[in-house]
């Protein structure tokens, strides 16, 4: 197929499966694809030491900072039932090395297996509970830790221990719909991923075993943008009770999408909850395409029937332009020839912006082969890497029929076999319309795969460990530690008149306690404080983002302009210096803004004198221009003195309109 031929087909095919753009995309188009989608939502806890061992939390390595290097070759091991996950098995065909940088001051010998797990770290199991009640959530009688085996390197141990703490329950969001949770567990955070080239992944153990709660939501979220309001509800939740770490990396969420016909596939990891809307609506689109193509590729074939054939290229007989594949030959890599039966139009089959069906391949070549990205051409590349008369050669060596496609795809010749094997298997699995997997997201809303979906296979009891009972005199003693639930925080600020453009910021903060602390002690209106964190505050963190500021001084300035006197109408001023000068004191603040204690009589008498001396000034008889003038001119000796409100006000009484 030639250049335009594949983009036509990739344009045309958007149209077939009724594509929306999700700015664009109303509640129907989600319906018509059935979207679905759920959360499990993952936050690192404020503790002082890790969950299984008595290392410190929080504290992080340089990348070069490490005492020595541990190297492990991970290899699944069989269920309780006598069975494989299908991930673990799916890992051990990468044949990975995988390389641990440890720094003493980060780890021990728990952390790299050497060690049995000392017991659950007390504080970070209450805040779990607490959290757990905050979201309505049973707490179960005992603790039961459990192993959820992980093959990808991410945890020495080739698993990680955690433990339900909660079950059924859930939360409520602004507009009173009710969300369910299924279970809240408590969990050891994994290793952090340094790189991950060919058979080699190396991790740094600093964020090893630091305490994390695990939230997970039945899949009730109609749309893209619930979904994100529900990660936010439940990270803002979590910040709520100000027992949780803060900032990138401390908290992760994974979303699970399907769409009717198609099946579970969780999107792993996602940093920034703005990502979710486009990263969900994307992959219910995606879903509701490849069941498309397995609709198409059902009529053409049978998956019983269907066998794909290939054969090595001798690159010496066809003439290659393109310098990635020259790159490949120099590494002499070895150049192998698929032919998919009855593909024919289906590689460039649109998947998602930017990502036609063929990228299915070539993701899944990296991840379990292992072969580095750029490994694969196809017959239907939208931006081709070979002329069509080289294509035509290859489909004649295969002996193609009019309707199948062909894929290119070089590696190290240790590679191939499982290159072949992950092809064959993911072409395949197209006759089935959805895998199940996991896939990696990316800020533009794309996601590629990442492994394949763990089963319940991968879980079994820990031997290390023996149960937990939970008292019920301390749960109810805990559940006095819980603060406010979220709605209520919702319908306190808007009874405040506060802005709703705020409240993102000031719950993901946890500035709501502060600020309601602020209002009740000095008697301030809520409004004025409310927009005074969410817009002021917030431009400036946003402007000033390397410098260090202590939140909880904002409490001793409106203090201090209590005990003053002064009007609120400074505090803007002072918080400017603030963020330069963190440590002076107020008093040295004033000065440096040189502000002078004056009467409200003596502000307001200077107002006919200035309204005398606007117009031959300004040479102007606008009323309203020389109520604006005088109240420039006014405005900087106000601050601290007059309300402005106030200052407005009599302006407009003394100057005719």
């Amino acid at each position: 197929m030639n250049d335009n031929n594949a983009l036509k087909n990739y344009e045309l095919s958007k149209q077939t499966i009724g594509y929306v753009n999700r700015k664009e995309a109303t509640q129907a188009d989600y319906d018509r694809i059935g979207f679905m989608s759920g959360l499990e939502v993952h936050q690192q806890l404020l503790t002082k030491k890790k969950l299984f061992c008595h290392c410190p939390a929080g504290f992080f390595q340089k990348p070069d900072e490490y005492d020595a290097e541990l190297i492990r070759h991970m290899r699944p091991t069989l269920s309780e039932l006598g069975e494989y996950d299908g991930t673990a098995l799916m890992e051990f065909k990468t044949r990975k090395e995988i390389i641990y940088r440890i720094a003493n001051k980060t780890a021990c010998t728990y952390d790299v297996d050497d060690t049995p797990p000392f017991p659950i770290d007390r504080e970070a199991l209450d805040i779990a509970i607490e959290i757990s009640l905050l979201s309505k959530l049973k707490i179960v009688g005992e603790v039961h830790i459990t192993r959820k085996q992980y093959l990808d390197g991410s945890i020495p141990t080739g698993f990680q221990r955690t433990a339900i703490i909660g079950i059924d329950g859930e939360i409520t969001l602004k507009n009173n719909r009710k969300i369910n949770l299924i279970q809240l567990s408590i969990e050891e955070d994994s290793c952090r991923e340094i790189s991950d080239v060919g058979h080699r992944r190396i991790y740094r153990t600093d964020r090893l075993g630091m305490p994390l709660i695990e939230t997970v939501t039945f899949p009730e979220m109609r749309n893209p943008e619930e979904v994100k309001e529900v990660c936010d509800h439940i990270r803002f939740l979590n910040r709520s009770t100000g027992k949780v770490r803060t900032g990138i990396g401390a908290g992760r969420e994974d979303v699970n999408v399907s769409c009717k016909g198609g099946t579970r596939v969780e999107i792993k990891g996602v940093a920034h909850t703005k990502w979710i809307p486009e990263l969900s609506h994307n992959e219910a689109f995606r879903q509701w395409a490849l069941l498309h193509i397995r609709t198409e590729l059902q009529k053409r074939s049978a998956k019983e029937t269907w066998k794909m054939n290939y054969t090595e290229l001798d690159v010496s007989r066809y003439p290659v332009s393109s310098e990635i594949i020259q790159k490949a030959i120099a590494r002499k890599d070895k150049l192998y020839a698929v032919n998919l039966p009855h593909f024919k139009d289906l590689l460039s089959y649109f998947t998602q912006p930017g990502h036609p069906f063929y990228d299915e391949f070539t993701n899944r070549l990296k991840v379990i082969a292992c072969i580095e990205k750029p490994n694969m051409t196809s017959s239907e590349d939208l931006h081709p890497l070979l002329e069509q008369n080289v294509w035509d050669s290859v489909a004649a060596e295969l002996n193609a029929g009019d309707n199948d496609a062909q894929l290119i795809f070089w590696g190290q010749a240790d590679d191939i076999k499982t290159a072949l094997d992950v092809i064959e298997e993911r072409a395949k699995m197209t006759f089935d319309g959805v895998p199940q997997e996991t896939r990696k997201s990316f800020a533009d809303g794309t996601t590629i795969f990442e492994r394949v979906l763990p089963g319940a296979d991968r879980m079994y009891p820990d031997t290390d460990s023996v149960p937990i009972p939970l008292a019920d005199e301390h749960i109810e003693t805990l559940r006095k530690n819980v603060p406010d639930d979220l709605s209520e925080r919702y319908n306190q600020m808007a009874a405040w008149h506060i802005p709703e453009d705020t409240y993102s910021y000031l719950l993901s903060k946890n500035y709501y306690p502060l600020i309601k602390r602020i209002i009740e002690d000095f008697n301030i209106d809520p409004k004025f404080v409310g927009v005074f964190f969410g817009h002021r505050l917030k431009h400036l963190h946003g402007r000033c983002k390397t410098i260090p500021f202590d939140t909880n001084r904002l409490y001793d300035l409106f203090a201090f302009l209590h005990e003053q006197q002064l009007d609120k109408s400074i505090a803007g001023s002072i918080l400017k210096q603030l963020f330069l000068y963190p440590q002076m004191d107020f008093d040295l603040i004033l000065n440096l803004l040189e502000y002078r204690k004056t009467s409200e009589e003596e502000i307001t008498g200077r107002i006919k004198v200035l309204g005398d001396a606007f117009s031959p000034i300004r040479k102007s008889t606008d009323a309203t221009d020389k109520r604006n003038c005088i109240m420039g001119q006014l405005r900087t000796l106000c601050e601290g003195n007059i309300n402005p409100t106030l200052l407005a006000k009599a302006i407009c009484e003394q100057i005719e309109n």
